[in-house]
């Protein structure tokens, strides 16, 4: 599956790792002191090289740093302090209790926060080292997001970054690595990704097969009954009568009038239709002789069974799965989790989005605008229409789920929160190509989770870490 086409310069910091981000879910001056600490325990050094022997410049951070705060982790030329450890696990802790959440033992918690912050400093060198830019411009409407996210605007935002001792140019810096990582791992992640056409292939297939359950038949029939005991010149007599009614029809005669004159089936009022009905609810044999057929066809030759002789013509077919498909048209506001929005905050202010458009206080249009951190902003979170398989799981499951003009409760993806509205659908048959392109994105969003845990292994693998003993 493709990701919703949204642009996403401050998207969850780690993509799927024990904590989402260094500073997810820190309110208020806490937070900002967090940031702080780890800020200032990290060096802005750039053109980092892998498999480089212990770097020269962190010589001197050997001792312990203030308040018995010591370096526990040296990634690259970054640092893991164990300041920073604990108050992630601390995090974590008050997140699990609010939400009734099992976590595991200290220990193994504690070593499951560290291995998660090595991995977010592995990602940050190696986007420093990757030549990746993000222009000003990008940055400036990044912070200028965080600011409308606390409803401030941008000289209260750096008042109160300066309040609680943050300084402005480090925190666009800390903006800027979020920015270029999550940059670089779609784009070398996605680059990971290999389909070949004979896995397009199996996946249509699969499809095809799928939908042949789901495919719905109304048929038509004329039944020509055979007595269980009845000669051979009585069956061939039978089916004399069954080749009379082909061709009668093939003359000019209607289906249904001969139906009703001859056949011995109870659909005879109804001029032999029996309906539409799934293939998995007629006999198999009906469904092989009019499976090739086009609507309004008479199968060539009687088909035998044991009631007898069933001239059979296809009325109507409904084709499902892989040959017509549901496209929906849908818009959204999206807000992303940071370290001025927790995601907690996200939801409550996407349902309170929710209330002000059912009041008709706000339109959907109106706060889209105001409030989406992605581009599509500025057409009022239109997403336009959108095949299934266009946005990643949780989105289309929430989307699928609503009603025309319904909304839905705040959603979380991997992109942040999401308030979704539908507005239109339609019933579109896919053309060959179209075909292999949504398999090509059905397997592309299958194959990704993977390809991510291999590239952050490698990065892993080529990175220059030293895990350090508390000082005596």
């Amino acid at each position: 599956m493709t990701e919703p086409k949204i642009s996403s310069p401050m998207r969850q910091f780690v993509r799927g790792l024990l904590v989402n981000s260094p500073f997810l879910n820190m309110p208020g001056a806490a937070l900002m002191m967090a940031l702080v600490v780890a800020l200032a325990l990290t060096p802005q050094v750039s053109s980092a090289q892998f498999n480089r022997p212990k770097p020269a410049s962190l010589a001197a951070a050997e001792a312990p740093s203030r308040g018995g705060d010591y370096i526990a982790v040296v990634v690259n030329q970054e640092l893991v302090t164990a300041g920073e450890i604990e108050q992630r696990v601390a995090r974590v802790r008050e997140n699990a209790a609010r939400s009734k959440a099992t976590l595991p033992p200290l220990a193994e918690l504690r070593q499951q926060v560290l291995e998660a912050l090595i991995d977010e400093r592995v990602q940050v060198t190696h986007a420093r080292d990757s030549g990746t830019r993000i222009d000003e411009a990008e940055v400036d409407r990044a912070v200028m997001n965080v600011a409308v996210q606390n409803q401030i605007g941008l000289p209260q935002l750096r008042e109160r970054l300066r309040a609680d001792g943050v300084d402005f140019t480090r925190f666009r810096s800390n903006i800027r690595d979020q920015m270029m990582v999550e940059r670089i791992r779609e784009r070398e992640v996605q680059g990971r990704i290999r389909i070949t056409d004979a896995e397009i292939d199996a996946a249509i297939e699969k499809e095809r097969a799928n939908a042949g359950s789901a495919t719905e038949y109304n048929i038509a029939q004329v039944l020509i009954g055979v007595p269980e005991a009845a000669s051979a010149t009585a069956v061939a007599e039978r089916l004399r009568v069954a080749n009379t009614v082909y061709s009668r029809v093939k003359a000019g005669e209607t289906f249904e009038d001969v139906a009703r004159a001859i056949s011995e089936d109870g659909n005879k009022a109804q001029g032999g239709v029996i309906g539409l009905r799934g293939a998995d609810r007629l006999p198999e044999v009906f469904v092989a002789q009019v499976r090739d057929l086009k609507a309004g066809e008479l199968a060539t030759t009687p088909l035998r069974t044991g009631a007898g002789f069933h001239v059979l013509k296809l009325v109507e077919r409904r084709d499902a799965g892989a040959f017509s498909i549901t496209q929906t048209q849908a818009r959204h506001i999206l807000l992303k989790p940071s370290a001025q929005l927790s995601q907690d905050a996200a939801i409550a202010r996407l349902a309170s989005f929710k209330k002000q458009i059912t009041s008709g206080a706000k339109t959907f249009a109106q706060l889209a605008k105001e409030n989406s951190e992605d581009g599509s902003a500025p057409q009022g979170g239109e997403l336009g229409w959108v095949s299934p398989g266009g946005f990643v799981p949780e989105f289309e499951e929430a989307m699928n789920g609503l009603a025309l003009g319904a909304m839905s409760d705040p959603v979380v993806s991997r992109f942040g929160v999401h308030l979704i509205q539908v507005t239109e659908r339609k019933q579109t048959t896919l053309e060959p190509k179209q075909q292999r392109e949504q398999a090509r994105n059905v397997l592309r969003e299958q194959k990704f989770e993977d390809a991510y845990t291999d590239w952050l292994r490698d990065l892993r693998a080529r990175a220059y870490v030293e895990r350090r003993e508390a000082p005596q």
